[in-house]
């Protein structure tokens, strides 16, 4: 069954959460409730996530911006036309060109259809992103968490997640990525929304505790 999120349900699913978890509720109680972050089941959602690998939100936005402004329309026809010149131009790397011009020609070509993924599984999903070069497990969670409010994701690949849960359960530094999953496992079938709770906890508490 497919687990999905709504903005009309995730507060009820917050407080779920935070009743059967005293760390998730104090960060409700010191920080309120994330908002309802959501993106497109889109091209250009996508074009974002590959953006955003590795680089602040702020600078993955600008390049966003540049792309748009350059085609208008952000399609895959249309980025395709680009040069890399031009993609220097908008502050795309010549890894991340590379990774937008095999997604967009794995579109064109029809290896996957977007609007296909409403009804898919989540690792059926994750295997097709997955398969394209440039496409790993944090960009395929993402994409699963904001653009198809697949409900039980957790990104143990992103960096802010990770410290935010050592941090809210204070693990040891040394506390491998296997033992934080394992952890993870009582949020089930809910750890995209804690891990949103973590993300709103990294954004608003003071940097210094981090």
């Amino acid at each position: 069954m497919i687990q999905q999120f709504t903005q009309s349900n995730q507060h009820s699913i917050f407080d779920e959460l935070a009743s059967n978890d005293a760390d998730l509720q104090k960060i409700i109680d010191a920080h309120g409730y994330p908002p309802f972050w959501s993106r497109p089941n889109s091209f250009e959602s996508l074009v974002h996530i590959i953006l955003e690998q590795q680089v602040s939100l702020a600078s993955a936005l600008s390049a966003l911006n540049k792309l748009k402004e350059r085609v208008q329309e952000l399609t895959p026809a249309r980025v395709l036309l680009l040069t890399d010149e031009e993609f220097r131009a908008c502050y795309c790397s010549r890894q991340k060109t590379g990774y937008i011009k095999y997604l967009a020609e794995a579109l064109l070509n029809g290896q996957f259809k977007l609007e296909e993924f409403h009804d898919m599984p989540d690792e059926e999903i994750r295997a097709k992103l997955t398969a394209l070069k440039g496409i790993g497990n944090w960009t395929a969670d993402v994409y699963l968490m904001f653009a198809l409010q697949r409900a039980d994701i957790f990104p143990i690949g992103d960096l802010a997640a990770v410290n935010a849960l050592k941090r809210v359960k204070e693990l040891p530094a040394e506390t491998t990525l296997q033992e934080m999953l394992a952890i993870t496992t009582q949020w089930q079938p809910y750890r995209t929304l804690a891990a949103m709770l973590l993300w709103h906890y990294y954004l608003s508490a003071p940097k210094a505790k981090l």
